[in-house]
């Protein structure tokens, strides 16, 4: 099976079986999906939702969080991984977010990268999720079940991940096939033990194949 065949049928499948296919992190603007993308980093989104709530409405905007100290934010989100830091970059994030851009999240993925706690991979999700613009975020799920499955070969890193994706998925399919992925490696395919038998694409999946020819062998 080629690369480009691979592709096509995963694309396939997936536009026939997920014709929506959306983030789960609850949001009800741009800036709040920023705060939630920046806490769900290594931790999951329903702890991520069970804590915004109550930040949303002590901190409902930029100017409010700018406002406060990180060890005042930081009573809101200490039930998720790293607090500590968390709290310093959502303070930074909001007061940069008024001084450069007037408290208006940018689209463009450079921009939003010099806001503090913010990466490629979360500019990628807002540029995406709230913009609809054609970028590939890569977390651990789609940097995983890209190269399990075979849409990368061996990648070693995120960004060469994001390259190879974005090369050989058509550019308005980018925001939803992100997560497409995630989905997949959240539910269906996962880390220790992918549930192949519940996927609807392994047989464009080249983990499964070669496992099903190591059984063949022996």
């Amino acid at each position: 099976m080629t690369v480009k065949e691979r592709y096509a049928g995963v694309i396939a499948w997936f536009q026939k079986n997920r014709p929506v296919a959306e983030t789960e992190l609850h949001y009800k603007d741009p800036f709040q999906l920023l705060v939630a993308v920046i806490l769900s980093a290594q931790c999951t989104d329903k702890r991520v939702n069970m804590i915004t709530p109550a930040l949303f409405e002590a901190y409902p905007t930029p100017y409010a969080m700018a406002n406060a100290t990180p060890e005042e934010i930081y009573e809101y989100i200490k039930s998720v991984s790293y607090p500590n830091n968390k709290a310093k970059h959502l303070a930074g994030m909001a007061r940069t977010l008024i001084e450069l851009f007037q408290g208006e999240v940018p689209s463009d993925v450079d921009e939003l990268q010099k806001l503090p706690g913010v990466g490629r991979k979360t500019a990628n999700v807002i540029a995406s999720v709230v913009f609809n613009k054609e970028a590939m975020a890569v977390d651990t799920h789609v940097f995983r079940v890209s190269n399990r499955i075979g849409l990368t070969n061996n990648s070693k890193a995120p960004l060469e991940t994001e390259k190879t994706l974005v090369k050989n998925i058509p550019g308005p399919l980018l925001p939803i096939a992100h997560h497409w992925l995630i989905l997949h490696g959240r539910y269906v395919c996962m880390a220790r033990k992918p549930n192949c038998m519940e996927c609807g694409i392994r047989e464009y999946c080249k983990y499964y194949n070669r496992s099903e020819k190591t059984k063949v062998g022996e």
